[in-house]
């Protein structure tokens, strides 16, 4: 195992993912004769078939299923380590924060305030990116902290939840459903959410950009667009919802609805001191508010 090679660990992959030698063989810019010569030398290698070939089909046995979860994994953990190494050997180091833009719950001013009070800081660059992304950012290297809006796939991750708050959906003010004042997830059956799930079963963790009808959508401006002509209805924090207030839509309770929690993530293995502050000052900025909320 100790000689298994990152490009093996790619051909694998790829060729996993298409279930199609010359798909992949496409996908990695080469010919598919000696992709298939190296499926069968890293099978060689390891003593087992991770593929069931027929003249029609290709499909991973079950020890193909499990190899596939661990290289890329060991795949995510190499290109993690050469980003890092990279950002550590810059002459300017950041530290850099990733998150979908307005889900802080209004709080990343104030939290970057207390920040850059502490000594020794590093500058912060923003990554702004998708729903679900982030996570993954943090995972291969991009990211060093992030603000997550729950649910998250949390593998190889520390988090700390900072708020909670109710969550509305967003759909057309001509959607029949406008008119009433509370609904229940089993109400929006047949609309479909920005990453084509099935509204009636609530918040999902998919994969950033994953295609609805109009095309992979992550941009809140694009998705209010396509709520407002009745195409997709979504789920949004109240903080997010109190600033895109629009005539064309209604954001409307639903009972059984999952409130949302943002949590401040960093990977598990971070020793970075700006990380650990900026954690610090993430937490103490949530407390200090919700402290006075209290006493008000």
């Amino acid at each position: 195992m100790s000689d298994l090679e990152t490009r093996q660990l790619r051909y694998f992959v790829a060729v996993a993912e298409e279930l199609h030698f010359g798909r992949a063989a496409e996908r990695l810019s080469m010919a598919q004769p000696p992709l298939s010569r190296a499926i069968r030398e890293l099978e060689r290698r390891l003593g087992v078939r991770l593929f069931e070939r027929t003249t029609r089909q290709v499909t991973l046995t079950g020890a193909g299923e499990g190899f596939l979860r661990d290289a890329k994994n060991a795949l995510e953990a190499v290109a993690a380590a050469e980003r890092r190494a990279r950002q550590a050997g810059r002459p300017d180091p950041r530290l850099r924060l990733a998150l979908k833009a307005d889900h802080d719950a209004g709080c990343l001013p104030k939290i970057i305030e207390t920040y850059e009070a502490e000594d020794g800081t590093l500058p912060i660059e923003l990554i702004l990116g998708g729903r679900g992304e982030q996570p993954t950012q943090l995972r291969d290297g991009r990211a060093d902290v992030a603000l997550v809006p729950s649910p998250f796939d949390a593998r190889g991750l520390d988090f700390e939840p900072l708020l909670t708050e109710p969550r509305l959906v967003a759909l057309a003010a001509n959607d029949p459903l406008a008119a009433r004042s509370r609904l229940t997830l089993a109400d929006l059956k047949g609309r479909l959410l920005p990453d084509g799930a099935a509204a009636d079963q609530g918040p999902s963790i998919a994969p950033p950009g994953t295609a609805v009808p109009h095309g992979p959508v992550s941009d809140l401006t694009q998705i209010l667009k396509l709520v407002e002509l009745g195409s997709i209805v979504c789920f949004l924090p109240v903080s997010v919802a109190d600033r895109y207030r629009r005539t064309g839509i209604a954001y409307l309770a639903v009972d059984d609805l999952e409130p949302v929690t943002l949590t401040v993530m960093w990977p598990q293995d971070s020793r970075s001191p700006a990380v650990a502050a900026f954690v610090r000052s993430a937490v103490s900025v949530v407390t200090s508010a919700n402290t006075l909320a209290q006493r008000s």
